[in-house]
């Protein structure tokens, strides 16, 4: 996907988890009659990921949400354990944590890196979409800082 909107979401089985341990998320599913807004990071846990990025969407998610929209989203390339533990220091239970284990969705929008000079391997790129029904009406991706992906940008465009 190319930063900008009036793109369809591509369905692809990714992982949450759930109660009784990681489960199956269909992203055409997940996407589908309502607006999400999805931020992506490199990495669970990685230090711009944890003090930067996602704190601004923790401290965020009340106001993204009273402006429409039902389902806030993070997902990283990362297993489901990783994501549900993440979210948990945190305090992002408001979140929809989605682990791209396999990169097999960031591969789909085109926003995977290789990290793997840093012993990451295939990660995806820092963004921020807003999605409608499933049709992409913002994207941001940053290859430096937060400046297209955080919560305050988010904010402004919807």
């Amino acid at each position: 996907m190319r930063e900008g909107g009036s793109q369809k979401i591509p369905d692809v089985t990714i992982k949450t988890n759930g109660s009784d341990g990681p489960r199956d998320v269909s992203t055409g599913e997940l996407f589908a009659g309502k607006r999400v807004v999805l931020f992506a990071v490199p990495g669970a846990f990685t230090p711009g990921c944890s003090n930067t990025h996602m704190p601004g969407f923790v401290i965020k998610a009340d106001e993204i949400l009273a402006k429409g929209v039902d389902t806030i989203a993070c997902m990283a390339v990362n297993d489901a354990f990783v994501m549900d533990a993440w979210q948990q220091t945190q305090n992002a239970e408001a979140f929809t944590m989605l682990a791209d284990g396999n990169a097999d969705f960031t591969k789909a929008i085109g926003t995977e890196m290789d990290a793997s000079g840093g012993g990451m391997g295939i990660r995806s790129k820092r963004f921020a979409l807003i999605a409608n029904d499933g049709v992409v009406e913002y994207m941001g991706i940053d290859t430096k800082g937060v400046e297209k992906s955080s919560a305050e940008t988010v904010l402004a465009q919807l």
